[in-house]
């Protein structure tokens, strides 16, 4: 179970994760040792998966992001898993999402250019895919890694 200093210590991270584990002890109250045997602790348990640090698409030259639509027909759970696997091995997937509704799949992903966009539809075509539709993001509006688990304390 997570207490309030669990929640602090997480909210700290996901905002920060470069802050040093001294910083984090003298923002949560607690001596470094302490707050380095709870981070421990959190990542053992699986409520850190990792540490990252999140990069700048555009200045890297990655200006095209869509997000991609897709159906299948395959229904077969190895077929999936091979669907699937073959979906996670690919780098311009950013995320990827089986859903309900119209569609199977949703994928986010970033591209340098149109050419790069549509080279990625044709390697999804080979997959056994039935359907896709494809929207560009025009701008962003609001990105964020962040959860809101300090406002809605349901821990």
């Amino acid at each position: 179970m997570l207490d309030e200093v669990d929640l602090q210590i997480l909210d700290i991270l996901q905002n920060e994760a470069q802050i040093s584990n001294s910083e984090i002890a003298k923002r949560v109250n607690l001596s470094p040792p302490a707050t380095h045997a709870r981070i421990k602790r959190l990542e053992k348990e699986g409520y850190i998966n990792r540490h990252v640090v999140i990069l700048n698409q555009e200045k890297l030259g990655y200006d095209l992001l869509s997000f991609v639509f897709m159906s299948t027909n395959i229904h077969q759970h190895e077929q999936l898993k091979v669907l699937e696997k073959a979906l996670e091995s690919m780098p311009e997937v950013l995320e990827c999402h089986c859903i309900t509704g119209e569609y199977d799949y949703l994928l986010k992903v970033a591209n340098k250019d149109r050419r790069e966009l549509e080279n990625f539809i044709r390697k999804l075509n080979t997959l056994g895919i039935t359907r896709i539709q494809t929207s560009l993001a025009l701008r962003e509006i609001k990105y964020s890694t962040v959860l809101p688990i300090r406002e809605n304390n349901g821990f």
